[in-house]
């Protein structure tokens, strides 16, 4: 028996045999072509690319429909690279000056793009690699009329083992027949981690060593909480996580069926527990989960995967059906947050050294007035349909706050003009993610209606880790002391000017920390939808007193260490223990 451990993407457990998927390596051999046969060859290339965009076209319409266009849009990148003008140009021209075969100089310019990208330091930059692995790889299989990694004949479900899954390869495998996936290499925001998450199968990424460890048909154990891998485990070990595996079944059922009940403590201390959505798309599984609305609509999915900026009208429209598919229940709308890790190709946004810190969100969007106004006006107009509210991302203070404002009021004084009807009474709240919101949220408080902290990016830019980068994985600690003071900070300065503050990070759907959240007297909890009947349970669970203890104890302490061992022994006398 033998332990490893890699950074855990997707939760559950699995137990299974393990099928090892190849990593495919570019060796087309090389042979000389006659001058008059260059046209056949390019003909050749040109038929491969079509029938290769075919194949992605084909494979995001599939995951649209299956898992909705977040997922989908995965694509995109596979996409451009097959619409790179510079690539196809030079493939053709070294095919005419060297006269060997295409799939031969396809493969060493593919090679020499790897390359390039390797040496890139962007880690952003550097996920890209496997884009352009997998497109070269499809594209050569079409050139030399072969098919792809593919376990249709295996009939009997098994664990997934790569050194790297690409979205296509993982897209194209059978739910039903895959029982957890393992990789060498990714991190929790690699595709390999998102499509996992899609297809809600058990898996773990980081592991480096897993496929020189693990051979076909070996027995394998995924802990997709703690991204635990046990290798060949022992009767003892085996007996453990078949009773693991099967608490888990039973209590998510359980969960399931709390989505009619409020999230309520035992001393009837009542707050709210909401979902995050990208996409309309989304919906269904909002409800399913038993969400009480939505406490973080990312509206800026709604911009991507198109060659166009969406019309106000779109976006009314948009905007109209989430807000009638949720009522009676709120929906907080973010404005648009571009920047960062998303971008619109369409846009003349220029890459910068340091995107996170740069031209994004409410920054991006006070530059860019008429795209701004439209969906102002969207949002405004499609207020009286429903109940919804307004917040900025990324208020970095008061002045930009009030330079968002006042172009709302704009929009507002634009829709009376023209007797449009909206809510006048339409909430506006501020997205709390950067250390200088948090440390002035008493001066924000005063102009804003609640407060919505993003625990992703307030976690990063406090301890200045980049959190897509796997190499610093370990230092983004969201029970850091500096953490909770601030999240304690924008709490209280909330409450004292009477405004309701909510969270929507990943940090709200987590157990251990959604209880520490409640005893500091959070109102609102948003989280990925499937998440929801578990942090409502734990509402009811525990009383508002126990966790308010619970928070002044956790505030006492020195480290994110003590403080999540500290949060996980009150878990652990309940059925959580094991999520």
């Amino acid at each position: 028996m033998e332990k490893l451990k890699g950074i855990p993407a997707a939760p559950g457990i699995s137990i299974g045999s393990a099928h090892l998927v190849g990593k495919e390596e570019f060796n087309v051999a090389p042979y000389k072509i006659r001058l008059q046969d260059v046209p056949v060859q390019i003909q050749l290339f040109e038929d491969a690319l079509i029938k290769t965009r075919k194949e992605i076209v084909e494979l995001q319409k599939k995951i649209s429909k299956d898992l909705g266009r977040d997922e989908a849009e995965i694509f995109d990148a596979h996409l451009l690279v097959l619409e790179d003008r510079i690539l196809i140009e030079e493939v053709i021209l070294q095919l005419k000056k060297e006269h060997f075969n295409v799939a031969y100089i396809f493969q060493e310019v593919i090679k020499k793009y790897i390359r390039v990208f390797s040496r890139i330091e962007d880690e952003y930059l550097k996920e890209r690699i496997s884009d352009i692995n997998d497109v070269g790889r499809r594209v050569i299989r079409n050139l030399l009329g072969e098919k792809g990694i593919s376990v249709q004949n295996k009939k009997e479900q098994f664990i997934v083992v790569a050194h790297d899954l690409s979205p296509s390869d993982t897209a194209a495998m059978h739910k039903n027949k895959i029982l957890g996936f393992i990789t060498d290499i990714g991190s929790k925001t690699s595709h390999t981690a998102i499509m996992a998450k899609s297809l809600e199968i058990p898996s773990v990424v980081g592991l480096e060593i897993a496929t020189s460890k693990i051979k076909n048909d070996d027995q394998l154990i995924i802990d997709g909480f703690s991204g635990l891998v046990i290798l060949n485990p022992d009767k003892d070990t085996l007996k453990i996580y078949k009773k693991k595996e099967e608490q888990v079944k039973k209590i998510t059922k359980k969960f399931i069926s709390l989505k009619s009940l409020p999230a309520k403590t035992t001393d009837d201390k009542r707050v709210r527990v909401m979902a995050n959505i990208e996409l309309p798309e989304d919906i269904p599984s909002v409800v399913q989960h038993g969400a009480e609305g939505i406490g973080l609509y990312r509206t800026e999915y709604f911009y991507m995967n198109r060659t166009t900026l969406p019309t106000e009208n779109e976006q009314f429209e948009a905007y109209k059906f989430v807000a009638q598919a949720i009522s009676p229940h709120p929906i907080v709308i973010r404005t648009l947050d571009l920047g960062g890790d998303k971008f619109l190709s369409h846009l003349e946004v220029p890459r910068e050294m340091s995107p996170f810190l740069g031209w994004r969100a409410i920054r991006f969007c006070l530059a860019q007035p008429d795209m701004f106004k439209a969906q102002l006006r969207a949002i405004l107009r499609a207020s009286k349909f429903g109940k919804l509210k307004l917040m900025y991302p990324m208020i970095s203070g008061v002045d930009e706050l009030r330079q968002a404002n006042k172009m709302l009021s704009e929009c507002k004084a634009e829709l009376r003009k023209k007797h449009v009807d909206f809510d006048e009474e339409l909430e506006v709240g501020v997205m709390i993610e950067v250390p200088s919101a948090a440390m002035t949220a008493d001066l924000l408080a005063k102009e804003a209606d609640f407060f919505s902290i993003g625990t992703n990016d307030l976690i990063q830019y406090s301890l200045a880790v980049d959190r897509t980068n796997e190499k610093v994985a370990y230092l983004y600690e969201p029970a850091h002391p500096a953490v909770l003071r601030m999240i304690k900070k924008v709490i209280d300065d909330g409450h004292n000017a009477g405004i309701w503050v909510g969270m929507c990070g990943e940090m709200a759907g987590d157990p251990c920390f959604s209880l520490l959240l409640l005893g500091l007297g959070l109102d609102e909890f948003s989280m990925p939808p499937a998440v929801v009947p578990q942090i409502k349970q734990v509402v009811r669970t525990f009383s508002f007193a126990d966790a308010q203890n619970i928070a002044i104890g956790a505030m006492k302490l020195s480290t994110a260490k003590e403080v999540e061992e500290f949060t996980k022994k009150f878990i652990e006398k309940t059925e959580f223990q094991i999520l």
